[in-house]
């Protein structure tokens, strides 16, 4: 199955935003495991492209996630390029309609790292973020 496939990235993704959510890690109740994700990804691709890039690559990858889950346009881009607005959206959502539309945001982040950087390098950026977690492959 090629490296960029819709199930194959959204498989990753979903095994990130378990990981994020897992016993042992950091959480804020404040924010969701998509938060915490962009977080973890905004501070090395900060350093490699600046804030405004890594602003432009996420702002790309919710246009791509709102087409396939609407709610999403609830979500802003703050001028740092972290995430708001998940909890305005939540009050109308239902978990699973919640966690599908992070798998989407997250799947479309990655795939754009995928077209960008190639799968060598994003699966060691992904490695050097999240050491904890096992089978780093797309």
């Amino acid at each position: 199955m090629p490296l960029s496939t819709p199930s194959k990235l959204k498989d990753f993704a979903r095994r990130l935003l378990v990981f994020e959510v897992a016993p042992g890690q950091p959480t804020d109740l404040n924010d969701s495991a998509t938060f915490r994700v962009c977080a973890k990804l905004r501070g090395p691709l900060g350093r490699l492209m600046g804030v405004i890039g890594f602003r432009s690559l996420l702002s790309r990858a919710l246009v791509l996630a709102v087409r396939e889950t609407p709610w999403l346009a609830a979500l802003q881009i703050k001028a740092d390029g972290s995430l708001e607005g998940f909890h305005e959206a939540k009050v109308n959502l239902d978990c699973p309609a919640m966690a599908e539309g992070e798998i989407v945001l997250v799947a479309q982040l990655l795939g754009l790292l995928v077209t960008f950087i190639g799968a060598a390098l994003t699966v060691r950026l992904l490695h050097d973020i999240w050491q904890g977690l096992d089978e780093l492959n797309f």
